[in-house]
């Protein structure tokens, strides 16, 4: 099934974290007036809780991220001290 190039962009959250080529976790993106869950896939891991920004759609709701931090957030919420 061919992606939907549409996705490729949009921010979302992880609620389960990727674990690079290892497996693949779960991100939550806010598109069509909703939220919607994915397969996200990374390159390297990212954990749970952290932004990302969809690069690729490979279809069945599936998407390669990587992690993102808003340039133009002024005031980006600080990580949690156990992640530090």
């Amino acid at each position: 099934m061919p992606g939907d190039p549409s996705l490729i962009g949009s921010v979302g959250v992880l609620c389960v974290a990727t674990r690079g080529q290892a497996g693949p976790g779960e991100v939550l993106l806010k598109i069509r007036g909703g939220t919607e869950a994915y397969i996200a896939w990374s390159i390297e891991p990212i954990p749970r809780g952290r932004t990302v920004l969809v690069i690729e759609s490979r279809g069945t709701r599936t998407v390669d991220v990587s992690e993102w931090t808003d340039p133009l957030d002024p005031f980006p919420e600080p990580l949690p001290q156990s992640a530090v």
